[in-house]
């Protein structure tokens, strides 16, 4: 049975990732409180960009999640077929 290897990610690419996440937060913070508007707007700004981060790091969740899901199915079925085959005797005629 050939089992389905995990992807490890290098250390180079979780660095390059968490760097870009921490900088477009950083710049687009700035952005927000550097801007020639009052303070609602500034704090709308704000949880409206709170609420898209929040909202995608719900949405990756539940996509690797149902990834993972299919995967472990895909893995029992298979092994549920390879059961069923060690256990035919093709030359058994009963």
């Amino acid at each position: 049975m050939q089992t389905i290897g995990t992807q490890k990610d290098s250390p180079a690419w979780v660095i390059q990732t968490w760097a870009a996440f921490v900088i477009s937060i950083s710049m687009t913070t700035f952005g927000i409180v550097n801007l020639p508007v009052n303070g609602w707007v500034k704090g709308f700004m704000g949880m409206g960009m709170a609420f898209s981060v929040g909202s995608t790091f719900t949405l990756a969740k539940t996509t690797r999640d149902l990834h993972e899901n299919r995967r472990l199915t895909a893995r029992l079925d298979e092994a549920k077929v390879e059961k069923l085959l060690s256990q035919h005797d093709p030359l058994n005629f009963k």
